[in-house]
């Protein structure tokens, strides 16, 4: 018996009746001869791993728009931390934790510099919007790999696409993809308030009395709440009980109105909107200095299209190191 195999046996006598096993999965778009060492979604998980996008993520912005502590998180420290919850969750109930790592991995990819500020910047200029949820499926479908895509089964794009709430996402039709939804928002609530206080947005003090009774006072209580809350609420309906979703929304709703929307928070959100801006009506009217890759997309799916897919991929750093390259003028060196 092939690695692969015996993995996917074992997986038919250990999980539970409600999880994804390797072996029900709807496939790929375009058919690949199996691992013998790793099941589908493993791979999955490695192609995620090791693709560029992914890479790119260690650059992009959580919160606090290009941090120069090493402390704050980034777009690819959320990642990890999301991933370790989602794993947490799915091992305790018995689901597919290899699905569950590939979506959890997978989630940001179509994350854009400057974080939310850059998506909403992208969302007012392009035709259709633009959400990064959607822009992960473009990312692991069309533009990774040159264009050839990752080619990932089809519950690791539908976690990517469904992990969000915001703008109306789809629920995910597997419990993995469900558990990772929950752990995101688990995750980057009770992250961004440690570095929220780091940063001196909010005290231990501000936060609301409800979510610490419930929830507990530090940030590794309140993770463990919601956690536990999500493994006594089983396999067959992802989810928590009433008093610890209300403390999880207020704790949430609180993060918006005192830390997301803060002042110490936004007050560069002008300029990160307008280096995006800048830089997509310049590669709309200069689109022959766009990579080969993006001339490509624009053939197929419209110009605004492609200069979107290729200011989103950018880091935080590079869009500014760009923006610079454009605008600032280089002092005249001579001859020499």
């Amino acid at each position: 018996m092939l690695p692969r195999e015996r993995i996917m046996e074992n997986e038919k006598l250990t999980l539970s009746e409600y999880a994804c096993k390797s072996a029900d999965s709807r496939g790929r778009a375009v058919f690949e001869t199996p691992c013998d060492f790793r099941t589908d979604f493993q791979r999955d998980r490695d192609r995620i791993i090791h693709c560029n996008a992914f890479r790119r993520l260690k650059h992009k912005t959580q919160v606090f728009l290009i941090p120069h502590s090493d402390h704050y998180r980034t777009r690819l420290t959320h990642t990890l931390e999301v991933n370790q919850i989602s794993r947490t969750v799915a091992c305790a109930l018995g689901l597919n934790e290899d699905l569950t790592e590939a979506i959890a991995l997978g989630h940001d990819l179509g994350h854009t510099p400057f974080g939310h500020d850059g998506e909403r910047a992208l969302a007012a200029l392009l035709p259709n919007g633009f959400s990064h949820n959607i822009q992960g499926k473009r990312v692991v479908e069309l533009i990774e790999k040159d264009g050839r895509g990752l080619n990932l089964t089809a519950e690791v794009i539908d976690g990517i696409v469904g992990h969000t709430t915001s703008g109306n996402a789809p629920e995910p039709y597997t419990r993995e993809g469900m558990v990772v939804r929950y752990c995101d928002k688990i995750a980057y609530i009770n992250h961004d308030i440690e570095d929220a206080i780091r940063g001196g947005v909010i005290k231990d003090s501000d936060l609301p009395a409800l979510p610490v009774k419930v929830l507990g006072a530090t940030k590794t209580e309140r993770i463990s709440s919601l956690v536990r809350a999500l493994v006594e609420h089983g396999a067959e309906n992802i989810g928590m009980d009433a008093e610890v979703k209300k403390a999880h929304d207020e704790l949430r709703q609180f993060m918006f109105e005192k830390v997301y929307r803060a002042e110490p928070t936004i007050a560069e959100m002008g300029k990160a909107h307008y280096i995006v801006e800048f830089l997509f009506n310049y590669f709309k009217s200069n689109s022959q200095k766009m990579p080969s890759l993006y001339l490509r997309l624009a053939e197929e799916y419209g110009l605004e299209t492609a200069v979107g897919d290729f200011i989103s991929g950018m880091t935080d750093d590079y869009a500014v190191s760009l923006f610079k390259e454009i605008c600032i003028p280089k002092g005249w060196l001579g001859l020499r």
